[in-house]
């Protein structure tokens, strides 16, 4: 039945000029607004929607993963654009000074969050490009 829809999925922001700065300009992704919402072109052709509520809660778990080749140099890459990584001292994935998981368990992966404190990735491995 949906086999050939072409799916997307989306999430909600509370204030859709911040969301719309922060995913075209420090992300660099392709954006554009539609009827009061942001429409979010990725690298693999997917599109995200972000979409405007005002009793906006943050998603308590990653929304959206980018895959990359060097988790540590994308991170560099990103702190100078003024990103925040998230420290996670405690439970299987623990993040070190940097920010990074390197733990046995799962891949090598930094979270940060959105202007609307939704939680984003970067994550390294093979399997996931």
């Amino acid at each position: 039945m949906f086999k050939t829809s072409k799916a997307f999925s989306g999430f909600s922001v509370n204030d859709i000029p911040k969301a719309r700065q922060f995913y075209g300009q420090t992300l660099g992704l392709e954006v554009n607004e539609d009827e009061g919402m942001l429409v979010i072109k990725l690298g693999s052709g997917a599109t995200v929607l972000a979409y405007p509520k005002p009793n906006h809660t943050p998603a308590s778990f990653t929304i959206l993963n980018f895959p990359v080749d060097d988790v540590e140099r994308a991170v560099r890459a990103l702190k100078e654009r003024g990103v925040r990584f998230e420290s996670y001292r405690e439970g299987p994935y623990q993040t070190d000074d940097q920010g990074i998981h390197r733990g046995d368990e799962g891949p090598v992966v930094a979270w940060f969050t959105d202007p609307a404190g939704n939680i984003l990735s970067v994550v390294e491995g093979t399997g996931l490009r």
